[in-house]
């Protein structure tokens, strides 16, 4: 199961690569085909084997010998990775189709939220509209710890939101209720809570290394998905931890 897991993780992988790049540029997902980005060339079957033909070719255009991004292989391994987890977490249930659905979706913001600084409408519908499906085949948290989630995850951040003074991201908030809805009422705190202090701690690092200043914008995105991630994975282990604290 692991293996076909990666497997199909590296060819959704080459697909969200598509996505990363064209979505936020409004540009179809369909067509045009495939193509090289340096050159424009069509590519050919054999030049979109995932993660195979970025080695073969040494990670460049057999066209015109440009530079393929790194990216590319990057992505199709961490999709790999992520669905191999979410078999081997939860195996062949609804939990694990759940944590492969939040998981690629977690992957694609983060990517176009570092390089354009937005999370688009249609990828919070989209995590909307298949975690209300999902969380009536599920068992935890179901469709109603789903929906209080998905309430809590947009008031406290739309209560952050009207807090900053709009410096932090509408779709932050958006998204926020996507985190919710996965992880429901009560995982959705924890994911809030890691999402802030993985954020402050890496924002922190980036101004004393002086990569950042104070007023530059730092994507919240990523943190919000990886906490969102963390989660919904092992915020029932992460939960009783705490509560074992006291």
């Amino acid at each position: 199961m692991g293996v076909l897991a990666f497997v199909f993780g590296l060819i959704f992988g080459s697909f969200f690569n598509v996505v990363i790049y064209r979505l936020p540029r409004g540009q179809s997902l369909i067509r045009p085909g495939s193509h090289c980005p340096s050159c424009g060339h069509p590519l050919a079957p054999l030049d979109l084997l995932p993660l195979l033909s970025f080695i073969f070719f040494r990670g460049r255009c057999r066209y015109c010998g440009g530079a393929i991004s790194r990216r590319y292989p990057l992505v199709e391994l961490l999709t790999g990775a992520l669905f191999v987890l979410a078999v081997y977490l939860f195996g062949l249930s609804w939990e694990a189709l759940a944590a492969i659905v939040f998981l690629s979706l977690a992957l694609i913001i983060s990517f176009i939220d570092l390089d354009w600084q937005i999370i688009p409408d249609s990828l919070v519908l989209t995590g909307l509209f298949s975690g209300l499906i999902l969380n009536f085949f599920r068992s935890r948290p179901g469709v109603g710890a789903g929906l209080a989630g998905m309430i809590i995850g947009f008031v406290l951040m739309a209560a952050l939101f009207y807090l900053s003074g709009g410096r932090m991201g509408g779709g932050d908030v958006k998204y926020a209720a996507v985190i919710g809805l996965f992880t429901g009422g009560k995982l959705v705190w924890v994911a809030l809570f890691l999402a802030f202090i993985l954020g402050a701690s890496v924002s922190l690092l980036l101004i004393l290394s002086r990569r950042r200043s104070l007023r530059d914008p730092i994507p919240f995105g990523p943190f919000l998905a990886l906490g969102g991630s963390i989660a919904l994975l092992w915020g029932e282990e992460i939960f009783a931890w705490y509560l074992g604290l006291f």
